[in-house]
C-alpha cells in the first residue's frame, strides 16, 4: 500500500515538472501575466487532493495549508499558484517518505497488509482461489477490527462490524453493500464452496479489498 502511494507521489512529482514548463506568457490590456496550462493544471490538483487525503487525511495540517495554497491571492498568475502548491505538495512528500504520516504502528501494517494481498494474488495466480480468497477476507476483517477501535466500536462478526461503522459514519451505505459482498465471498471460500464464486470476483475481492485499505486506512 505505501508503495502504492509512493509511487504515485513520484508520478505527481514529474507532472509538476511538466506543468511547470507550461508556463508562458500571456499579454493583455491589464499587463503581462506568467500562466501554465489550465487543463494540466486542473487535473493535477485534483489529483494532488485525492492523493492527499488517502496519504494524511483530508483533516490533517498537511491537508489544510494545501487548500490553503490553492487559494490564489488577487491578480495572482497561475504559475505563481503553481509554484506554491508545488512546494506544499513537495513537502508532503518529503514527509511521505520520511515515514512522518503514519504511526509506526500503521507503517508496519501497511506493509503486512500489502504482502498478504500480495500472497492472495500470487495464489490466484496459481489456481488457488478458495486460499486467495480467505487471505483477502482475513485483510478485511483485520482492517475493520482496527477502524472499529478508531470509533471505539466493539468487535463482533464481520457483519456486525460493517454495520456499526456505516451506522457511526466512518464510511457509507454503498461501501457497507460491497463489504457484505466480500464478506460473502469469504465465507464460501472459507467453507469450501468454490462454485459460488469465479476467479475474477476473487480478483475484484482483492483489488476492492486494497482499495478501501487506501480509502480508510491510509
Amino acid at each position: 500500500m505505501n508503495s502504492k502511494l509512493q509511487k504515485r507521489f513520484d508520478e505527481l512529482s514529474r507532472d509538476h515538472a511538466v506543468l511547470i514548463q507550461s508556463k508562458k506568457i500571456i499579454h493583455s490590456q491589464f499587463g503581462s501575466s506568467e500562466c501554465v496550462d489550465s487543463e494540466l493544471f486542473t487535473a493535477w490538483k485534483v489529483k494532488v487532493r485525492n492523493l492527499l487525503s488517502l496519504a494524511c487525511g483530508d483533516k490533517s495540517q498537511h491537508f489544510e495549508q494545501y487548500e490553503k495554497a490553492e487559494k490564489p491571492y488577487s491578480m495572482e498568475s497561475s504559475f505563481s499558484v503553481a509554484q506554491r502548491l508545488g512546494a506544499v505538495f513537495h513537502a508532503v512528500k518529503e514527509d511521505f517518505e520520511g515515514g512522518y504520516l503514519s504511526s509506526i504502528k500503521n507503517l508496519i501494517q501497511a506493509e503486512v497488509f500489502e504482502s498478504e494481498l500480495e500472497q492472495a494474488q500470487e495464489l490466484l495466480d496459481n489456481g488457488y482461489k478458495l486460499a486467495a480468497a480467505v487471505i483477502a477476507g482475513v485483510v478485511l476483517e483485520t482492517a475493520l477490527r482496527d477502524l472499529c477501535d478508531q470509533e471505539n466500536i466493539a468487535h463482533g462478526k464481520l457483519d456486525k462490524m460493517n454495520s456499526e461503522l456505516a451506522k457511526s459514519g466512518k464510511y457509507n451505505k454503498l461501501q457497507q453493500k460491497r463489504i457484505t459482498a466480500l464478506a460473502d465471498i469469504r465465507n464460501n471460500a472459507a467453507h469450501g464452496k468454490s462454485e459460488n464464486f469465479t476467479d475474477e470476483d476473487v480478483k475484484l475481492m482483492v483489488r476492492d479489498v486494497e482499495s478501501f485499505l487506501l480509502s480508510f486506512m491510509a
